[in-house]
Protein backbone atom coordinates (compact mmCIF):
# COMPACT_ATOMS: atom_id res chain seq x y z
CA UNK A 1 0.00 0.00 0.00
CA UNK A 2 1.34 3.19 -0.83
CA UNK A 3 2.01 6.12 1.59
CA UNK A 4 -0.21 8.39 0.41
CA UNK A 5 -2.87 6.39 0.45
CA UNK A 6 -1.80 5.38 3.97
CA UNK A 7 -1.50 8.63 5.29
CA UNK A 8 -4.99 9.13 3.64
CA UNK A 9 -6.33 6.00 5.44
CA UNK A 10 -4.95 7.52 8.88
CA UNK A 11 -6.87 9.93 9.02
CA UNK A 12 -10.47 8.11 8.60
CA UNK A 13 -9.10 5.74 11.02
CA UNK A 14 -8.10 8.61 13.85
CA UNK A 15 -12.21 9.84 13.33
CA UNK A 16 -13.15 6.09 13.95
CA UNK A 17 -10.82 5.71 16.71
CA UNK A 18 -12.27 9.03 18.50
CA UNK A 19 -16.14 8.27 17.86
CA UNK A 20 -15.47 4.87 19.42
CA UNK A 21 -13.95 6.93 22.73
CA UNK A 22 -16.63 9.44 22.35
CA UNK A 23 -19.42 6.74 22.55
CA UNK A 24 -18.49 5.17 25.61
CA UNK A 25 -18.58 8.18 27.53
CA UNK A 26 -21.94 8.81 29.44
CA UNK A 27 -24.28 11.95 28.82
CA UNK A 28 -23.57 14.50 31.34
CA UNK A 29 -20.84 13.66 33.25
CA UNK A 30 -17.37 15.82 33.55
CA UNK A 31 -14.53 13.68 32.76
CA UNK A 32 -10.71 14.47 32.36
CA UNK A 33 -9.88 14.38 28.47
CA UNK A 34 -6.08 12.50 27.81
CA UNK A 35 -4.34 11.18 24.95
CA UNK A 36 -2.71 8.04 24.41
CA UNK A 37 -0.42 8.02 21.44
CA UNK A 38 -0.55 4.57 19.93
CA UNK A 39 2.40 2.94 18.14
CA UNK A 40 0.60 1.79 14.95
CA UNK A 41 -2.74 1.35 13.59
CA UNK A 42 -5.56 0.09 15.27
CA UNK A 43 -4.89 -3.48 16.10
CA UNK A 44 -5.09 -6.09 18.73
CA UNK A 45 -1.51 -4.79 19.83
CA UNK A 46 -3.72 -2.20 21.73
CA UNK A 47 -6.30 -4.48 22.61
CA UNK A 48 -6.15 -3.50 26.17
CA UNK A 49 -6.89 -0.07 25.74
CA UNK A 50 -9.75 -0.16 23.12
CA UNK A 51 -11.27 -2.50 26.18
CA UNK A 52 -10.49 -0.10 29.14
CA UNK A 53 -12.80 2.51 26.81
CA UNK A 54 -15.67 0.17 25.69
CA UNK A 55 -15.67 -1.61 28.91
CA UNK A 56 -15.79 2.17 30.81
CA UNK A 57 -12.69 1.55 32.72
CA UNK A 58 -11.30 5.08 31.79
CA UNK A 59 -14.67 6.67 32.51
CA UNK A 60 -14.83 4.74 36.18
CA UNK A 61 -11.73 6.39 36.49
CA UNK A 62 -12.92 10.35 35.46
CA UNK A 63 -11.23 9.55 32.23
CA UNK A 64 -11.78 10.03 28.73
CA UNK A 65 -8.64 9.14 26.39
CA UNK A 66 -8.85 9.60 22.96
CA UNK A 67 -6.68 6.51 21.01
CA UNK A 68 -4.48 8.73 18.65
CA UNK A 69 -4.33 5.91 15.61
CA UNK A 70 0.02 5.88 14.54
CA UNK A 71 1.14 4.32 11.50
CA UNK A 72 4.35 4.55 8.90
CA UNK A 73 3.96 8.19 9.00
CA UNK A 74 3.83 8.55 12.46
CA UNK A 75 7.15 8.64 14.85
CA UNK A 76 4.93 8.07 18.01
CA UNK A 77 8.19 8.04 20.42
CA UNK A 78 8.88 11.77 18.93
CA UNK A 79 5.39 12.78 19.02
CA UNK A 80 4.83 11.91 22.28
CA UNK A 81 8.24 13.69 23.58
CA UNK A 82 6.61 17.07 22.23
CA UNK A 83 5.78 19.49 25.04
CA UNK A 84 2.55 19.66 23.97
CA UNK A 85 2.18 16.21 22.85
CA UNK A 86 -0.02 13.29 24.39
CA UNK A 87 -0.02 12.75 27.92
CA UNK A 88 0.70 8.87 27.50
CA UNK A 89 2.52 7.16 24.60
CA UNK A 90 3.31 4.07 23.36
CA UNK A 91 6.56 3.09 22.56
CA UNK A 92 9.49 0.62 22.20
CA UNK A 93 12.10 0.77 24.92
CA UNK A 94 15.14 0.97 22.99
CA UNK A 95 13.52 3.59 20.51
CA UNK A 96 13.35 6.24 23.53
CA UNK A 97 16.18 5.82 25.00
CA UNK A 98 17.96 6.64 21.53
CA UNK A 99 16.27 9.61 21.69
CA UNK A 100 16.62 10.70 25.86
CA UNK A 101 20.53 9.81 24.94
CA UNK A 102 20.57 12.93 22.22
CA UNK A 103 18.54 15.44 24.54
CA UNK A 104 15.24 15.01 22.99
CA UNK A 105 12.95 13.59 25.10
CA UNK A 106 12.08 13.05 28.47
CA UNK A 107 9.75 10.10 28.28
CA UNK A 108 9.34 7.86 31.46
CA UNK A 109 8.77 3.97 31.05
CA UNK A 110 5.66 4.14 33.92
CA UNK A 111 4.29 0.78 32.84
CA UNK A 112 5.97 -1.91 31.00
CA UNK A 113 3.06 -4.15 29.78
CA UNK A 114 5.25 -5.99 27.14
CA UNK A 115 7.14 -8.49 28.99
CA UNK A 116 8.79 -10.18 26.79
CA UNK A 117 9.45 -9.70 22.94
CA UNK A 118 7.16 -10.19 19.94
CA UNK A 119 10.19 -10.47 17.18
CA UNK A 120 11.06 -12.81 15.62
CA UNK A 121 13.06 -13.86 12.49
CA UNK A 122 11.71 -16.38 10.21
CA UNK A 123 12.97 -18.55 7.14
CA UNK A 124 11.92 -21.61 5.29
CA UNK A 125 12.78 -25.36 6.05
CA UNK A 126 14.69 -26.31 3.47
CA UNK A 127 16.80 -23.52 4.23
CA UNK A 128 18.95 -25.31 7.02
CA UNK A 129 18.55 -22.08 9.20
CA UNK A 130 17.95 -22.43 12.69
CA UNK A 131 20.30 -19.96 14.33
CA UNK A 132 21.82 -17.04 13.88
CA UNK A 133 24.77 -18.57 13.29
CA UNK A 134 23.33 -19.61 10.02
CA UNK A 135 23.15 -16.17 8.84
CA UNK A 136 26.83 -16.44 7.44
CA UNK A 137 27.08 -16.20 3.61
CA UNK A 138 22.86 -15.06 3.99
CA UNK A 139 20.38 -12.58 2.92
CA UNK A 140 18.87 -11.45 6.32
CA UNK A 141 15.51 -9.22 6.32
CA UNK A 142 15.63 -6.39 8.66
CA UNK A 143 13.25 -3.86 9.00
CA UNK A 144 14.97 -0.46 9.23
CA UNK A 145 14.44 2.54 12.07
CA UNK A 146 15.70 1.03 15.25
CA UNK A 147 13.56 -2.22 14.64
CA UNK A 148 16.81 -4.00 13.43
CA UNK A 149 18.70 -4.05 16.98
CA UNK A 150 17.89 -7.55 18.47
CA UNK A 151 18.93 -9.02 14.69
CA UNK A 152 22.14 -7.02 14.99
CA UNK A 153 22.92 -8.21 18.49
CA UNK A 154 21.71 -11.92 17.90
CA UNK A 155 24.66 -11.72 15.22
CA UNK A 156 27.11 -10.35 17.12
CA UNK A 157 26.69 -12.67 20.03
CA UNK A 158 28.27 -15.30 17.56
CA UNK A 159 31.55 -16.66 18.12
CA UNK A 160 33.06 -15.92 15.71
CA UNK A 161 31.21 -12.41 15.67
CA UNK A 162 29.13 -12.08 12.34
CA UNK A 163 28.85 -8.27 10.83
CA UNK A 164 26.69 -6.84 8.30
CA UNK A 165 27.98 -6.44 5.08
CA UNK A 166 31.06 -8.81 5.74
CA UNK A 167 29.43 -11.93 7.00
CA UNK A 168 25.76 -11.69 6.14
CA UNK A 169 23.65 -9.35 3.57
CA UNK A 170 21.71 -6.93 5.58
CA UNK A 171 18.54 -6.49 3.40
CA UNK A 172 16.21 -4.08 3.90
CA UNK A 173 12.27 -5.56 4.25
CA UNK A 174 9.09 -3.29 3.60
CA UNK A 175 6.47 -3.81 6.69
CA UNK A 176 5.46 -6.96 4.86
CA UNK A 177 6.74 -10.61 4.06
CA UNK A 178 6.57 -10.11 0.26
CA UNK A 179 10.91 -10.55 0.13
CA UNK A 180 10.60 -14.09 2.04
CA UNK A 181 7.27 -15.18 0.33
CA UNK A 182 8.91 -14.80 -2.87
CA UNK A 183 12.11 -15.99 -1.51
CA UNK A 184 14.29 -13.02 -2.61
CA UNK A 185 15.53 -13.18 1.31
CA UNK A 186 16.65 -15.96 3.34
CA UNK A 187 15.49 -14.90 6.48
CA UNK A 188 13.40 -12.62 7.31
CA UNK A 189 12.10 -10.18 10.43
CA UNK A 190 8.55 -10.47 11.66
CA UNK A 191 6.41 -9.71 14.80
CA UNK A 192 4.73 -12.91 16.08
CA UNK A 193 1.68 -11.71 16.26
CA UNK A 194 1.65 -9.84 12.77
CA UNK A 195 4.04 -10.59 9.89
CA UNK A 196 4.47 -14.22 10.94
CA UNK A 197 0.79 -14.56 10.58
CA UNK A 198 0.85 -13.36 7.15
CA UNK A 199 3.28 -16.06 5.81
CA UNK A 200 0.90 -18.85 7.50
CA UNK A 201 -2.06 -16.60 5.57
CA UNK A 202 -0.46 -17.13 2.45
CA UNK A 203 -1.47 -20.31 -0.50
CA UNK A 204 1.93 -22.07 -1.42
CA UNK A 205 1.57 -22.63 -4.45
CA UNK A 206 3.37 -25.94 -4.56
CA UNK A 207 0.22 -27.57 -2.30
CA UNK A 208 -2.60 -24.98 -3.23
CA UNK A 209 -3.03 -24.81 0.94
CA UNK A 210 -1.69 -22.44 3.49
CA UNK A 211 1.51 -22.59 4.63
CA UNK A 212 2.08 -24.20 7.66
CA UNK A 213 4.05 -23.98 10.56
CA UNK A 214 5.99 -26.88 9.97
CA UNK A 215 6.81 -25.32 6.47
CA UNK A 216 9.23 -22.61 8.90
CA UNK A 217 11.76 -22.32 10.71
CA UNK A 218 11.72 -19.42 14.01
CA UNK A 219 14.72 -17.97 15.66
CA UNK A 220 13.27 -16.21 19.31
CA UNK A 221 14.79 -13.51 20.71
CA UNK A 222 13.59 -14.32 23.79
CA UNK A 223 15.50 -17.67 23.58
CA UNK A 224 18.56 -16.10 21.85
CA UNK A 225 19.27 -13.64 25.01
CA UNK A 226 19.37 -11.00 22.51
CA UNK A 227 15.63 -9.53 23.28
CA UNK A 228 14.78 -6.16 23.70
CA UNK A 229 11.55 -4.62 26.16
CA UNK A 230 9.03 -3.48 22.97
CA UNK A 231 5.43 -1.57 23.95
CA UNK A 232 5.50 0.05 27.35
CA UNK A 233 3.42 2.88 28.87
CA UNK A 234 5.58 6.51 28.68
CA UNK A 235 4.58 9.93 30.14
CA UNK A 236 6.90 12.68 29.83
CA UNK A 237 8.79 13.70 33.28
CA UNK A 238 8.05 17.39 33.37
CA UNK A 239 4.23 16.44 32.85
CA UNK A 240 4.88 14.11 35.80
CA UNK A 241 6.15 16.94 37.47
CA UNK A 242 3.06 19.20 37.15
CA UNK A 243 0.67 19.03 40.32
CA UNK A 244 -2.31 16.35 40.13
CA UNK A 245 -0.60 14.70 37.17
CA UNK A 246 0.75 11.70 39.24
CA UNK A 247 -2.63 10.67 40.25
CA UNK A 248 -4.05 10.97 36.74
CA UNK A 249 -1.24 8.53 35.70
CA UNK A 250 -2.32 6.43 38.19
CA UNK A 251 -6.28 6.16 37.05
CA UNK A 252 -5.00 5.70 33.46
CA UNK A 253 -2.48 3.01 34.50
CA UNK A 254 -5.49 1.57 36.51
CA UNK A 255 -7.62 1.25 34.04
CA UNK A 256 -5.55 0.39 31.29
CA UNK A 257 -4.58 -2.66 32.94
CA UNK A 258 -8.20 -3.82 33.84
CA UNK A 259 -8.34 -3.30 30.09
CA UNK A 260 -5.69 -6.05 29.78
CA UNK A 261 -6.99 -8.40 32.02
CA UNK A 262 -10.26 -8.46 30.07
CA UNK A 263 -8.48 -9.13 27.13
CA UNK A 264 -6.73 -12.08 28.77
CA UNK A 265 -10.09 -13.38 29.88
CA UNK A 266 -12.79 -12.24 26.69
CA UNK A 267 -9.74 -12.20 24.07
CA UNK A 268 -12.62 -12.51 21.40
CA UNK A 269 -14.41 -9.21 22.32
CA UNK A 270 -11.19 -7.37 22.29
CA UNK A 271 -11.20 -8.71 18.65
CA UNK A 272 -14.45 -7.12 17.96
CA UNK A 273 -13.53 -4.17 20.04
CA UNK A 274 -10.79 -3.48 17.58
CA UNK A 275 -12.51 -4.21 13.90
CA UNK A 276 -14.57 -2.20 15.33
CA UNK A 277 -11.70 0.63 15.77
CA UNK A 278 -10.89 0.87 12.28
CA UNK A 279 -8.72 -2.27 11.86
CA UNK A 280 -7.32 -2.57 8.63
CA UNK A 281 -6.56 -5.77 8.89
CA UNK A 282 -9.16 -8.80 8.68
CA UNK A 283 -10.66 -10.49 11.99
CA UNK A 284 -9.51 -13.48 11.20
CA UNK A 285 -5.85 -11.91 11.39
CA UNK A 286 -6.93 -9.88 14.53
CA UNK A 287 -7.91 -13.19 16.19
CA UNK A 288 -4.42 -14.35 15.62
CA UNK A 289 -2.54 -11.28 16.67
CA UNK A 290 -4.80 -11.26 19.94
CA UNK A 291 -3.78 -14.65 20.71
CA UNK A 292 -0.03 -13.71 20.35
CA UNK A 293 0.06 -10.42 22.18
CA UNK A 294 -1.96 -11.73 25.37
CA UNK A 295 1.35 -14.21 25.95
CA UNK A 296 3.88 -11.20 25.69
CA UNK A 297 2.16 -9.29 28.77
CA UNK A 298 0.83 -12.46 30.56
CA UNK A 299 1.96 -13.91 32.49
CA UNK A 300 3.83 -10.78 34.85
CA UNK A 301 5.52 -12.20 37.92
CA UNK A 302 5.17 -9.50 39.88
CA UNK A 303 1.90 -7.92 38.26
CA UNK A 304 1.10 -6.05 35.16
CA UNK A 305 2.95 -3.20 33.88
CA UNK A 306 5.82 -4.38 36.46
CA UNK A 307 9.75 -3.57 35.02
CA UNK A 308 11.67 -6.93 34.45
CA UNK A 309 15.08 -5.18 35.28
CA UNK A 310 17.17 -8.31 33.76
CA UNK A 311 15.50 -7.33 30.42
CA UNK A 312 15.63 -3.78 30.98
CA UNK A 313 19.44 -4.30 31.91
CA UNK A 314 19.61 -6.68 28.62
CA UNK A 315 17.86 -3.72 26.50
CA UNK A 316 20.58 -0.95 27.67
CA UNK A 317 23.30 -3.17 27.04
CA UNK A 318 22.67 -4.13 23.76
CA UNK A 319 22.14 -0.27 22.80
CA UNK A 320 25.08 0.57 24.26
CA UNK A 321 27.13 -2.49 22.86
CA UNK A 322 25.83 -1.13 19.44
CA UNK A 323 26.98 2.50 20.26
CA UNK A 324 23.51 3.99 20.27
CA UNK A 325 23.83 4.76 23.45
CA UNK A 326 26.47 7.32 24.32
CA UNK A 327 26.28 7.76 28.17
CA UNK A 328 25.04 6.04 31.01
CA UNK A 329 20.77 5.69 31.29
CA UNK A 330 19.79 7.36 34.34
CA UNK A 331 17.78 5.29 36.70
CA UNK A 332 15.07 8.10 36.44
CA UNK A 333 14.09 6.58 32.97
CA UNK A 334 11.50 4.34 34.31
CA UNK A 335 9.66 4.39 37.37
CA UNK A 336 7.32 0.92 39.11
CA UNK A 337 5.85 3.15 41.98
CA UNK A 338 2.70 4.41 39.76
CA UNK A 339 1.90 1.17 38.56
CA UNK A 340 2.04 -0.45 41.55
CA UNK A 341 -0.47 1.80 42.41
CA UNK A 342 -2.31 1.15 39.99
CA UNK A 343 -2.54 -2.60 40.49
CA UNK A 344 -3.32 -1.57 44.25
CA UNK A 345 -6.57 -0.27 43.25
CA UNK A 346 -7.28 -3.43 41.49
CA UNK A 347 -9.14 -6.13 42.88
CA UNK A 348 -8.67 -9.02 39.80
CA UNK A 349 -5.53 -11.08 39.16
CA UNK A 350 -3.11 -8.56 37.91
CA UNK A 351 -0.67 -11.12 37.35
CA UNK A 352 -2.25 -13.90 35.38
CA UNK A 353 0.15 -16.68 37.14
CA UNK A 354 -1.98 -19.30 35.65
CA UNK A 355 -2.52 -17.93 32.03
CA UNK A 356 -2.26 -20.45 29.59
CA UNK A 357 -2.25 -19.46 25.44
CA UNK A 358 -5.04 -20.72 23.74
CA UNK A 359 -5.15 -21.33 19.87
CA UNK A 360 -6.92 -20.01 17.03
CA UNK A 361 -7.65 -20.95 13.26
CA UNK A 362 -5.46 -19.49 10.86
CA UNK A 363 -7.73 -17.69 8.11
CA UNK A 364 -6.83 -17.33 4.44
CA UNK A 365 -5.21 -13.60 4.18
CA UNK A 366 -6.52 -13.09 7.72
CA UNK A 367 -9.79 -12.66 7.13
Amino acid sequence: MKRASLAAMLIGVAALVAGACNSAAPAGSALKTVNLQLQWLPQAQFAGYFAADRQGYYNQQGLKVNLIAGGPTVDNQSVGSQANGPEFTIAWVPKVLVLRDAGKSDLVDIAQVFQRSGTREVSWKDTGISTPADWKGKKVGVWDFGNDYEVIAAARKQSPALEAGTDYERVIQPFDMSLLLNKQIDTAEAMIYNEYAQVLEATNPATGQLYQPTDLNLINFNDVGTAMLQDALWAREAWLKQSGNQDIATKFLTASFQGWIYCRDHPADCVQYVTDAGSILGKGHQAWMMNEINPLVWPSANGIGDMPVDTWNQTVQIATDAKLLTKAVPASAYRTDLAQKARANITGDSKGASFTKGSVQVTPKGE
